[in-house]
């Protein structure tokens, strides 16, 4: 598994965490980093998944309005957390990473939807990235 892939899953499970606890993203993962400090190789994934949950948690505003826009009568607050928060970070790189190609984007958050949500998350996940995905390629 890729150090980016790593970083993914680690920025989804703050934001899932904070949401669920009322608490801050950045100082979830702060406290994760510290708790895996002994592990090699941690700085490239942690570095990652700094900027995912920072910049989401910048953009939230807006990447909330376009998943809602793009989800077809299925509110934002009824999606399970989990879903919401793949999105999230999966729409950040969209929109706002530009090193990342799109497909990568979308393939990844599928991957994250298949190994930690339902059997029709990564279907729905993908549905809707790919439709944000190309309004990003007309603009």
């Amino acid at each position: 598994m890729s150090a980016r892939t790593k970083a993914r899953k680690r920025a989804v499970d703050a934001l899932y965490a904070a949401e669920l606890r009322d608490d801050l993203a950045t100082e979830l993962l702060e406290q994760t980093r510290l708790s895996v400090a002994d592990r090699q190789n941690q700085d490239d994934i942690f570095d990652y998944a700094n900027l995912l949950v920072t910049g989401v948690m910048m953009h939230q505003i807006e990447i909330d309005e376009l998943i809602a826009a793009f989800s077809q009568n299925w509110p934002i607050d009824r999606m399970p957390v989990i879903d919401r928060n793949i999105l999230r970070v999966a729409t950040f790189e969209i929109c706002y990473h530009s090193d990342i190609p799109i497909p990568v984007a979308i393939s990844e958050a599928a991957s994250l939807a298949t190994e930690l949500s339902t059997d029709d998350s990564a279907g729905f996940i993908n549905g809707i990235l790919a439709s944000i995905a190309a309004t990003r390629t007309t603009l």
